[in-house]
Protein backbone atom coordinates (compact mmCIF):
# COMPACT_ATOMS: atom_id res chain seq x y z
CA UNK A 1 0.00 0.00 0.00
CA UNK A 2 2.58 2.76 0.81
CA UNK A 3 4.61 1.87 -2.34
CA UNK A 4 1.53 2.27 -4.21
CA UNK A 5 1.36 6.17 -2.68
CA UNK A 6 4.50 6.32 -3.42
CA UNK A 7 4.48 5.52 -7.23
CA UNK A 8 1.09 7.53 -7.72
CA UNK A 9 2.50 11.10 -7.53
CA UNK A 10 5.23 9.75 -10.45
CA UNK A 11 2.18 8.53 -12.71
CA UNK A 12 0.37 11.46 -12.46
CA UNK A 13 3.05 13.29 -13.44
CA UNK A 14 4.02 11.17 -16.52
CA UNK A 15 0.26 11.57 -17.81
CA UNK A 16 0.40 15.22 -17.24
CA UNK A 17 3.49 15.00 -19.29
CA UNK A 18 2.55 12.92 -22.31
CA UNK A 19 -0.92 15.02 -22.75
CA UNK A 20 1.10 18.65 -22.81
CA UNK A 21 3.06 16.59 -24.70
CA UNK A 22 0.59 15.87 -26.99
CA UNK A 23 -1.09 18.78 -27.35
CA UNK A 24 2.37 20.89 -28.26
CA UNK A 25 3.32 18.97 -30.93
CA UNK A 26 0.03 20.82 -33.21
CA UNK A 27 1.49 23.79 -32.56
CA UNK A 28 5.47 23.75 -32.12
CA UNK A 29 6.53 25.61 -34.80
CA UNK A 30 3.86 27.87 -35.72
CA UNK A 31 2.83 31.41 -35.14
CA UNK A 32 0.25 30.10 -31.86
CA UNK A 33 3.52 28.99 -29.86
CA UNK A 34 3.82 32.62 -28.89
CA UNK A 35 0.24 32.27 -27.31
CA UNK A 36 1.61 29.09 -25.75
CA UNK A 37 4.65 31.02 -24.42
CA UNK A 38 2.58 34.29 -23.53
CA UNK A 39 0.02 31.86 -21.20
CA UNK A 40 2.79 29.95 -19.73
CA UNK A 41 4.03 33.63 -18.82
CA UNK A 42 0.74 34.43 -17.67
CA UNK A 43 0.13 31.56 -15.35
CA UNK A 44 3.69 32.29 -13.96
CA UNK A 45 2.97 35.75 -12.95
CA UNK A 46 -0.44 34.74 -11.63
CA UNK A 47 1.65 32.60 -9.22
CA UNK A 48 3.95 34.70 -7.55
CA UNK A 49 0.68 37.72 -7.47
CA UNK A 50 -0.43 34.45 -5.40
CA UNK A 51 2.26 33.87 -3.44
CA UNK A 52 2.72 37.47 -2.49
CA UNK A 53 -0.70 37.94 -1.78
CA UNK A 54 -1.82 40.36 -4.08
CA UNK A 55 -5.26 40.21 -3.56
CA UNK A 56 -6.53 43.26 -6.56
CA UNK A 57 -3.94 41.24 -9.45
CA UNK A 58 -5.10 37.92 -8.36
CA UNK A 59 -8.53 38.85 -8.64
CA UNK A 60 -8.24 40.75 -11.69
CA UNK A 61 -6.19 37.73 -13.20
CA UNK A 62 -8.52 34.95 -12.09
CA UNK A 63 -10.79 36.79 -13.89
CA UNK A 64 -9.20 37.05 -17.02
CA UNK A 65 -7.98 33.26 -16.88
CA UNK A 66 -11.83 32.27 -17.18
CA UNK A 67 -12.62 34.44 -20.28
CA UNK A 68 -9.14 33.32 -21.92
CA UNK A 69 -9.85 29.24 -21.32
CA UNK A 70 -13.27 30.29 -23.76
CA UNK A 71 -10.94 32.06 -25.73
CA UNK A 72 -8.31 29.42 -26.55
CA UNK A 73 -11.27 26.80 -27.04
CA UNK A 74 -12.61 28.75 -29.93
CA UNK A 75 -9.55 29.87 -31.23
CA UNK A 76 -7.84 26.46 -31.35
CA UNK A 77 -10.99 24.85 -32.38
CA UNK A 78 -9.82 23.38 -35.47
CA UNK A 79 -6.78 22.01 -33.91
CA UNK A 80 -8.16 20.36 -30.76
CA UNK A 81 -10.89 18.55 -33.11
CA UNK A 82 -8.42 16.53 -35.05
CA UNK A 83 -6.41 16.02 -31.59
CA UNK A 84 -9.31 14.46 -29.86
CA UNK A 85 -10.78 12.53 -32.99
CA UNK A 86 -7.45 10.42 -32.28
CA UNK A 87 -8.47 9.66 -29.09
CA UNK A 88 -11.58 8.03 -30.82
CA UNK A 89 -12.49 4.72 -29.14
CA UNK A 90 -12.98 3.25 -32.58
CA UNK A 91 -9.94 1.72 -34.62
CA UNK A 92 -9.18 3.55 -38.16
CA UNK A 93 -10.59 0.74 -39.49
CA UNK A 94 -14.12 1.50 -38.70
CA UNK A 95 -13.63 4.80 -40.05
CA UNK A 96 -15.36 5.69 -43.17
CA UNK A 97 -13.21 6.96 -45.74
CA UNK A 98 -15.24 9.59 -47.84
CA UNK A 99 -14.62 11.23 -51.15
CA UNK A 100 -13.83 14.45 -49.10
CA UNK A 101 -11.21 12.22 -47.14
CA UNK A 102 -9.46 11.00 -50.56
CA UNK A 103 -9.28 14.41 -51.27
CA UNK A 104 -8.06 16.20 -48.06
CA UNK A 105 -5.43 13.40 -47.39
CA UNK A 106 -4.15 13.95 -51.77
CA UNK A 107 -4.15 17.90 -51.07
CA UNK A 108 -1.76 17.41 -48.26
CA UNK A 109 0.27 15.41 -49.37
CA UNK A 110 1.40 17.17 -52.63
CA UNK A 111 1.51 20.37 -50.80
CA UNK A 112 3.85 18.98 -48.09
CA UNK A 113 5.71 17.32 -51.03
CA UNK A 114 6.06 21.21 -52.49
CA UNK A 115 7.06 22.21 -48.77
CA UNK A 116 9.40 19.80 -48.45
CA UNK A 117 11.29 20.47 -52.19
CA UNK A 118 10.51 24.13 -51.64
CA UNK A 119 8.57 24.41 -54.87
CA UNK A 120 6.61 27.72 -54.65
CA UNK A 121 2.76 27.21 -55.10
CA UNK A 122 -0.48 28.98 -54.94
CA UNK A 123 -4.05 26.97 -54.05
CA UNK A 124 -7.23 28.75 -53.93
CA UNK A 125 -9.94 26.50 -52.16
CA UNK A 126 -13.58 27.90 -53.21
CA UNK A 127 -16.02 28.34 -50.52
CA UNK A 128 -19.65 30.01 -50.77
CA UNK A 129 -18.46 32.80 -52.91
CA UNK A 130 -18.12 31.74 -56.89
CA UNK A 131 -14.68 32.13 -58.29
CA UNK A 132 -15.92 31.58 -62.02
CA UNK A 133 -14.89 35.71 -62.50
CA UNK A 134 -11.20 35.14 -61.73
CA UNK A 135 -11.11 31.37 -63.03
CA UNK A 136 -12.29 32.70 -66.50
CA UNK A 137 -9.75 35.02 -67.11
CA UNK A 138 -7.33 32.10 -66.34
CA UNK A 139 -6.70 28.99 -67.83
CA UNK A 140 -9.71 26.83 -67.34
CA UNK A 141 -8.96 23.18 -66.81
CA UNK A 142 -12.28 22.14 -65.58
CA UNK A 143 -10.40 18.28 -64.76
CA UNK A 144 -10.68 16.32 -61.77
CA UNK A 145 -8.28 16.33 -58.96
CA UNK A 146 -5.12 14.53 -58.31
CA UNK A 147 -1.95 14.88 -56.29
CA UNK A 148 -0.18 14.19 -59.88
CA UNK A 149 -1.88 17.23 -62.01
CA UNK A 150 -1.47 19.76 -59.32
CA UNK A 151 2.02 18.92 -58.75
CA UNK A 152 2.45 18.81 -62.37
CA UNK A 153 1.00 22.60 -62.47
CA UNK A 154 3.52 23.74 -60.11
CA UNK A 155 6.50 22.68 -61.81
CA UNK A 156 8.56 25.45 -62.42
CA UNK A 157 9.34 24.05 -66.15
CA UNK A 158 5.47 24.56 -67.40
CA UNK A 159 3.78 27.25 -68.49
CA UNK A 160 1.28 27.31 -65.61
CA UNK A 161 3.63 27.48 -62.53
CA UNK A 162 2.83 31.26 -62.64
CA UNK A 163 -0.40 32.38 -60.41
CA UNK A 164 -3.06 30.16 -58.75
CA UNK A 165 -4.96 27.11 -59.07
CA UNK A 166 -8.43 27.14 -57.94
CA UNK A 167 -10.03 23.78 -56.64
CA UNK A 168 -14.06 23.64 -56.54
CA UNK A 169 -14.80 20.95 -54.14
CA UNK A 170 -12.62 17.71 -55.92
CA UNK A 171 -12.10 20.24 -59.59
CA UNK A 172 -9.34 21.75 -60.67
CA UNK A 173 -10.95 24.34 -62.10
CA UNK A 174 -8.23 26.94 -63.61
CA UNK A 175 -4.53 27.18 -63.77
CA UNK A 176 -2.35 30.32 -63.77
CA UNK A 177 -4.81 32.70 -62.15
CA UNK A 178 -4.11 36.34 -61.01
CA UNK A 179 -5.35 37.08 -57.50
CA UNK A 180 -5.74 40.74 -56.06
CA UNK A 181 -2.77 41.75 -53.72
CA UNK A 182 -3.52 42.53 -50.34
CA UNK A 183 -3.44 46.82 -49.80
CA UNK A 184 -2.21 46.63 -46.50
CA UNK A 185 0.46 43.65 -46.33
CA UNK A 186 0.94 44.41 -42.31
CA UNK A 187 0.67 41.13 -41.49
CA UNK A 188 3.19 40.13 -43.93
CA UNK A 189 7.24 39.96 -42.81
CA UNK A 190 9.89 41.29 -45.56
CA UNK A 191 10.40 37.43 -46.38
CA UNK A 192 6.89 37.25 -47.90
CA UNK A 193 6.76 37.85 -51.42
CA UNK A 194 4.46 38.10 -54.06
CA UNK A 195 2.58 35.25 -53.87
CA UNK A 196 1.83 35.59 -50.06
CA UNK A 197 0.56 39.16 -50.81
CA UNK A 198 -2.18 37.82 -53.33
CA UNK A 199 -3.05 35.00 -50.80
CA UNK A 200 -3.52 37.42 -48.45
CA UNK A 201 -5.48 39.61 -50.77
CA UNK A 202 -7.51 36.89 -51.94
CA UNK A 203 -8.59 36.42 -48.62
CA UNK A 204 -9.65 39.65 -47.57
CA UNK A 205 -11.93 39.92 -51.12
CA UNK A 206 -13.23 36.35 -50.90
CA UNK A 207 -14.55 33.62 -47.95
CA UNK A 208 -11.71 31.50 -49.92
CA UNK A 209 -9.22 29.60 -48.22
CA UNK A 210 -5.86 30.23 -49.91
CA UNK A 211 -2.84 28.05 -49.34
CA UNK A 212 0.79 28.81 -49.62
CA UNK A 213 3.62 27.57 -49.82
CA UNK A 214 6.92 29.61 -49.90
CA UNK A 215 9.46 29.11 -52.31
CA UNK A 216 12.37 30.91 -49.96
CA UNK A 217 11.70 28.72 -46.71
CA UNK A 218 9.34 26.21 -47.68
CA UNK A 219 6.86 26.80 -45.06
CA UNK A 220 2.71 26.30 -45.58
CA UNK A 221 1.06 29.07 -45.12
CA UNK A 222 -2.51 29.96 -44.87
CA UNK A 223 -4.87 32.37 -45.37
CA UNK A 224 -8.72 32.64 -44.67
CA UNK A 225 -10.81 35.81 -43.92
CA UNK A 226 -7.95 38.56 -44.12
CA UNK A 227 -5.84 36.50 -41.64
CA UNK A 228 -2.53 34.55 -42.84
CA UNK A 229 -1.30 32.23 -40.23
CA UNK A 230 2.54 30.63 -41.25
CA UNK A 231 4.10 27.61 -40.56
CA UNK A 232 1.44 25.29 -40.54
CA UNK A 233 1.87 21.33 -39.99
CA UNK A 234 0.50 18.81 -41.89
CA UNK A 235 -1.87 17.90 -39.08
CA UNK A 236 -2.84 21.21 -38.00
CA UNK A 237 -3.84 21.78 -42.29
CA UNK A 238 -6.20 18.98 -42.18
CA UNK A 239 -7.79 20.05 -39.13
CA UNK A 240 -8.42 23.84 -40.42
CA UNK A 241 -9.73 22.16 -43.96
CA UNK A 242 -12.06 19.96 -42.47
CA UNK A 243 -13.31 22.07 -40.04
CA UNK A 244 -14.07 24.58 -43.20
CA UNK A 245 -15.38 22.40 -45.68
CA UNK A 246 -16.19 19.20 -44.04
CA UNK A 247 -20.40 19.90 -43.98
CA UNK A 248 -22.46 19.87 -40.49
CA UNK A 249 -24.15 16.41 -39.69
CA UNK A 250 -27.79 16.73 -40.47
CA UNK A 251 -30.58 15.57 -37.73
CA UNK A 252 -30.94 12.14 -39.50
CA UNK A 253 -27.18 11.41 -39.39
CA UNK A 254 -26.68 12.60 -35.44
CA UNK A 255 -29.54 10.59 -34.41
CA UNK A 256 -28.53 7.52 -36.17
CA UNK A 257 -24.88 8.40 -34.59
CA UNK A 258 -26.53 8.75 -31.46
CA UNK A 259 -28.42 5.54 -31.64
CA UNK A 260 -24.96 3.76 -32.40
CA UNK A 261 -23.61 5.01 -29.60
CA UNK A 262 -26.18 3.59 -27.51
CA UNK A 263 -25.83 0.29 -28.67
CA UNK A 264 -21.94 0.39 -28.46
CA UNK A 265 -22.70 1.33 -24.66
CA UNK A 266 -25.38 -1.56 -23.76
CA UNK A 267 -23.15 -4.09 -25.31
CA UNK A 268 -20.53 -3.09 -23.38
CA UNK A 269 -22.53 -2.80 -20.30
CA UNK A 270 -23.68 -6.28 -21.15
CA UNK A 271 -20.05 -7.57 -21.27
CA UNK A 272 -19.02 -5.66 -17.64
CA UNK A 273 -21.91 -7.33 -16.15
CA UNK A 274 -21.41 -11.22 -17.26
Amino acid sequence: MQILQFTIPFIEIFIITLVIYYFLSFFWNTRAMDLVFGLIAFLGFYAITTWLHLPVLEKLMYYFINVAVIALLIIFQPELRVALSRLSVKGKKYREVTEFDKFLDSIAQSIYKFSERRIGALVVLENQDSLDEYANKAVLLNASFSSELLESLFTTTTPLHDGAVIIRGTTLLSAATILPLADDPTQLSKSMGTRHRAGLGFSQVTDALVIVVSEETGKVSIAREGIMTRGIKIDRFKGIIRSVFTPPKTAMETSIDALGWVKESTGWFKKWNR
